[in-house]
């Protein structure tokens, strides 16, 4: 329905958010490398680097034998399907990450980040103990960005591509915005969804981000501001 465009919060604390943009240029990196296998390994990949909740649980051998089992909570939000899931995750760490690592400084955001990462595919695995199929991408960590950034500035303006009559840009409050998103994530959890997406991870990952973010903010940093 509405993608974000950009927000007009300024970065006060950093000169520079360079894990922010080395995040998605490592995420980038990896689906080019992707999508230049074939089909075959392409999806070998997937599975070899996804996380798959039986594997995860030590119910199905690591396809990667090397690769430790807890390992792929990790290595899974580098993969992506294809290119609009890997822009749509991208776009949104791109408009919300450089004011998370600026309120966290660049070593806490990373690893606020790979959490949010870690603790998004547990919510899946949880709710998906017998899964067999990789899950892959970004979302719930990026998930976990945005659940910071409402709980640190919910009234910042972000600029939206909203489809009413026609696509317009509209400029609205970080808390709707995002409000807006997480209403939509629990729409799907609780009605059931034929798509293919990680409803779970998505929630996961929001809620580690509300819960983490007044530990890694820097005292600097109020909670609720951002106007």
């Amino acid at each position: 329905m509405f993608l974000p465009l950009h927000d007009t919060n300024p970065i006060r604390h950093v000169d520079f958010p360079f894990v922010t943009y080395g995040l998605m240029g490592l995420t980038i990196l990896v689906f080019l490398i992707q999508s230049v296998l074939p089909p075959a390994a392409f999806d070998q990949a997937t599975i070899d680097f996804g996380m798959i909740p039986i594997v995860v649980r030590d119910l199905y051998p690591q396809p990667v034998p090397w690769l430790p089992d807890w390992a792929n909570l990790v290595t899974y939000a580098f993969l992506h399907a294809d290119w609009l899931h890997l822009l749509s995750n991208m776009l949104f760490l791109w408009v919300f990450g450089d004011n998370i690592e600026d309120a966290f400084g660049h070593f806490k955001f990373l690893i606020f980040y790979l959490a949010c990462a870690v603790l998004a595919a547990l919510a899946h695995l949880l709710f998906n103990l017998d899964g067999n199929g990789p899950l892959i991408g970004a979302s719930g960590a990026v998930a976990g960005v945005m659940g910071a950034y409402i709980l640190l500035y919910p009234h910042a303006r972000v600029f939206v591509l909203a489809r009413i009559v026609w696509l317009i840009p509209l400029p609205v409050p970080a808390f709707w915005m995002l409000g807006f998103w997480i209403a939509t994530q629990l729409f799907f959890v609780v009605m059931g969804s034929d798509e293919p997406v990680a409803w779970w991870a998505h929630l996961g990952g929001f809620a580690a981000g509300l819960v983490l973010a007044p530990l890694f903010k820097s005292r600097k940093v109020p909670l609720f501001g951002g106007r």
